[in-house]
């Protein structure tokens, strides 16, 4: 199938697949789109809301209307990698031989949803790494291939912070976005409040299946990309870094530290996915002006000076959109 018709095709299956996420989740379409874009560009998500937001329903629901594998694991403080990854149990076959046999852990899915990701320790955070980047799992000296697509999409509270483990810097950037689910508007919750407080049994299909999902994240790398697009987003990720010569005064004076490499290449995969999705060929400027915060607000840290002029981290990713334009 040619990339026309793939395009076509995306878009007939974005439209259902929104029609049949609408059907549970009133609002958010924003945050869906987004969740949508890091899927087709094989990334991973950070979802953050205060309690009651229906962080978990909104991606257990993604993961109904797409044909694929899903596990969920409830991250607590006791939870250990092995519970993550899998572990290796000594077995008897019939012969009265004893072996190692590896049982797969509930990372060995399509979509992975790693709910309050914050309330474990490091050590188990780090599980998540090699199999975040690598999609691999190493256990008794033996790695194992985990299905494709891979998808994580964790969920963590940002108020709450006793008992928990904030993810570190090599941890966050495995993240393509990190996505903030806010308070519905009053006419989204007087819906919301109807549908939660009756007998409603919904019934969801399936929009997307293993192999088209596999041929749109294919289609969304064939995109190609103007220099003036890809030098614009590279130019964004510099001015983040304190010591690059293109870096505004705002940004020495109020961060600490600057966004990497991987923000340059999520940004463009994440402006051709929306030029995709909105049946254009090739994606401009404004494309990657869109992509900028859920890219970069978890890549960047704010110093002391910001905290003391109350200053967050997507009031300097605003200022810089707007003195870059």
């Amino acid at each position: 199938m040619d990339n026309l018709k793939l395009v076509e095709q995306l878009n007939v299956k974005k439209v259902q697949l929104f029609s049949e996420i609408g059907k549970v989740i009133i609002g958010q379409e924003k945050v869906i789109e987004k969740m949508f874009i890091s899927l087709l560009c094989q990334g991973h998500v950070l979802l953050e809301g205060v309690p009651g937001l229906a962080k978990t329903l909104l991606i257990k629901t993604l993961s109904d209307v797409l044909d694929l594998r899903f596990n969920r694991i409830q991250f607590t403080p006791d939870l250990m990698p092995s519970d993550i990854t899998g572990t290796e149990i000594i077995e008897e076959d019939s012969s009265g031989k004893r072996a190692f046999k590896f049982f797969q852990g509930p990372i060995f899915a399509n979509i992975i949803l790693a709910d309050e990701i914050n309330r474990t320790p490091p050590k188990t955070q780090a599980a998540l790494l090699e199999a975040m980047q690598e999609h691999k799992v190493t256990a008794g000296g033996q790695t194992y291939d985990l299905d494709n697509p891979f998808f994580v999409l964790a969920t963590q509270n940002p108020i709450e912070q006793e008992g928990t483990y904030p993810l570190p810097e090599a941890q966050l950037d495995r993240f393509m976005f990190n996505l903030r689910i806010d308070y519905p508007k009053r006419s989204e919750e007087i819906d919301i409040v109807k549908a939660t407080t009756s007998i409603n049994h919904i019934e969801l299909n399936h929009v997307i299946n293993l192999e088209e999902l596999i041929a749109f994240q294919q289609l969304v790398k064939n995109v190609p990309v103007a220099d003036n697009v890809i030098e614009y987003a590279v130019d964004i990720v510099g001015k983040t870094r304190m010591a690059d010569e293109r870096a505004p005064k705002f940004v020495k004076d109020w961060l600490e530290w600057g966004a990497g490499p991987r923000a340059s290449s999520y940004l463009i995969l994440g402006a051709k996915s929306k030029a995709v999705l909105e049946g254009r060929t090739t994606p401009d400027i404004a494309d990657v002006i869109d992509m900028i915060k859920p890219v970069l607000r978890h890549r960047v840290i704010t110093n002391f000076n910001a905290e003391s002029d109350g200053i967050k981290v997507d009031d300097i990713l605003d200022r810089l959109i707007k003195e870059s334009k």
